[in-house]
């Protein structure tokens, strides 16, 4: 993440967990079965945003009287507890990071696509003045999981630049700062935070607009956006990258044989180089995929570095 020389690329492949799993134990068994080297927690079960004054937002104008979440509520402490006890788990053993979502996806979550979508066709600047309040409580919740859970980072995910929904301009002005306020919260307290462009659509992103937000690492659905890695890298300033497998059942991850795996995996260190580049999927991959395949991809990258060492 510093963009200094590697042995090997990293490896991080991650997946949702089925509804009422313990997600503690869910998640330390998959990063012990994978070969990961990080784990990267879900924020399964706390998807929704519950802040109890969006039952009183029905226009846009209501937005004026949002206000954050209580410190206190279960939705931060739960969460803080839960990252605690797997960091707690793993101590040194490797980086652990958490997922959390920009400020307009969390309020889409408290309500609907189609209200949230209506606040801001109503009323522009009261929509950006509800992300605002929403970036207060994202916020916190990015500061408490680094400072007090311990975190390495957190792997923030921005999402709504589809290109039907805004202009470059119009999410720039209203998006964006709430965007940043977030991201600008946890580079405060880690300098190891990822950087998500989300594809969940499936449709293209504006990824423009997220070129100058802070990261040490940025992912991106290059399968999506055709911004292939080695360009991706130069679209971003250089940073490290994290990707390169396409994250659906239509994938070679998913299904490509064990040599098809590993010659991709090679292909990808060869095309990317040995400094800035960790090993992953454009998103979540399906839940249903084997651990031996993402095995796979750890154990080509082991014999990148076998080779490596040869030649020195």
């Amino acid at each position: 993440m510093e963009n200094r020389e590697t042995d090997r690329p990293p490896v991080g492949f991650w997946y949702h967990f089925p509804d009422g799993a313990d997600v503690v134990e869910s998640q330390l068994r998959f990063y012990r079965e994978s070969g990961m080297d990080f784990c990267k927690i879900m924020c399964d079960g706390y998807f929704s945003y519950p802040n109890p004054g969006l039952k009183e937002v029905h226009r846009a104008k209501d937005l004026y009287q949002l206000k954050p979440m209580d410190p206190g509520h279960p939705y931060f402490r739960e969460q803080v507890e839960r990252a605690a006890r797997i960091v707690r788990e793993l101590k040194e053993e490797c980086f652990v990071f958490y997922s959390i979502f920009c400020p307009m996806s969390y309020l889409r979550f408290g309500t609907s696509e189609e209200q949230v979508m209506a606040f801001y066709r109503e009323d522009p600047e009261a929509f950006a003045y509800g992300l605002s309040v929403v970036a207060e409580d994202a916020s916190r919740l990015a500061r408490l999981l680094i400072t007090e859970a311990g975190c390495d980072g957190v792997y923030y995910s921005v999402q709504n630049a589809e290109l039907s929904r805004f202009s470059f301009e119009e999410y720039r002005k209203y998006v964006t700062p709430s965007d940043k306020a977030v991201l600008l919260e946890a580079e405060k307290y880690s300098p190891y935070n990822i950087l998500h462009c989300c594809g969940w659509a499936g449709d293209k992103n504006r990824v423009e607009v997220w070129q100058d937000y802070p990261g040490a690492a940025v992912n991106w659905a290059i399968y999506v956006e055709g911004l292939p890695l080695p360009k991706g890298k130069e679209f971003f300033g250089g940073r490290c990258v994290l990707g390169g497998f396409q994250n659906t059942k239509d994938g070679v991850l998913y299904r490509g044989s064990k040599e098809e795996v590993s010659e991709f995996t090679a292909g990808l260190i060869q095309e990317v180089g040995g400094r800035g580049f960790i090993l992953g999927a454009d998103c979540t991959v399906p839940g249903d995929i084997s651990m031996e395949r993402l095995r796979w991809v750890a154990e080509a990258a082991e014999k990148h570095k076998e080779r490596t060492v040869g030649k020195c």
